[in-house]
């Protein structure tokens, strides 16, 4: 698994120069594509119950699960998820982050630093014999507090040698409450933080969530592992390890 997520974290560093306006969704996919096969690992979201891309591009009022495509241009001014999970192996390792395309507005750049916060703030509360509700509760605590709300359909994941397995992680919940954590536990928190309304609508595509209300929305996704004394993250970025 340390091995899966450090190329999915080295995945990011590796695209993170090419977001940047006038460069197509698509190119990043085919850049992913071409650089996972060269690190001797596949995609696990092409053909994952049909999705037909390498990675998911989530911009602005798309939550999660956005297809890439040539006609999706980036432009000054949006914000983007990227979304990667190179299987290794055997084993899927799954990370996203936050991609500020030009100059981002306030009200982005605020959303885009609560939900990382968000994140951490969830990563701190992992250790043997809390509760999955803890990690939940600190997400919605803090985001509410900043003035905006907690994606309710979507959550974060077991995954090992499958993509997604047990336990679910809700974003949201009470303190004390849900499956308690023990050693060598491994699964997603992957917070999605919106300025408007929680409310999601899937698109047409069947794939394509988006705000209800359209407004923007972002998210951050870690792989973690519950030790013997707290927690380490997996997909921690090479330069964040080594900072």
């Amino acid at each position: 698994m340390r091995r899966a997520c450090q190329l999915a974290a080295e995945l990011l560093e590796h695209l993170a120069p090419l977001v940047k306006p006038g460069v197509s969704t698509l190119e990043l996919n085919d850049e992913a594509e071409r650089w996972t096969q060269a690190h001797g690992a596949k995609s696990a979201p092409l053909g994952y119950h049909g999705f037909p891309k390498s990675i998911c591009t989530s911009i602005n009022e798309v939550v999660c699960h956005g297809i890439p495509s040539a006609e999706q241009v980036l432009k000054d001014g949006d914000i983007v998820n990227i979304d990667v999970t190179p299987i290794l192996d055997g084993y899927y390792g799954d990370t996203s982050r936050m991609f500020f395309v030009g100059e981002p507005s306030p009200v982005a750049k605020k959303l885009v630093e609560v939900t990382e916060e968000c994140l951490w703030r969830a990563i701190r509360e992992v250790k043997p014999g809390a509760r999955i509700g803890d990690i939940g509760a600190a997400i919605q605590e803090y985001a509410e507090a900043q003035g905006f709300s907690v994606v309710r359909d979507f959550v974060g994941h077991g995954v090992h040698r499958i993509f997604h397995a047990a336990p679910q992680v809700p974003h949201y919940g009470v303190r004390g409450k849900g499956k308690k954590l023990r050693p060598g536990m491994v699964f997603t928190i992957e917070p999605m933080i919106n300025v408007g309304t929680y409310e999601v609508e899937v698109l047409a595509d069947g794939w394509t969530a988006v705000t209800a209300d359209r407004q923007l929305t972002a998210q951050f996704e870690h792989t973690i592992a519950v030790t013997r004394d707290g927690v380490e993250v997996l997909t921690l970025s090479p330069a964040k390890v080594t900072a």
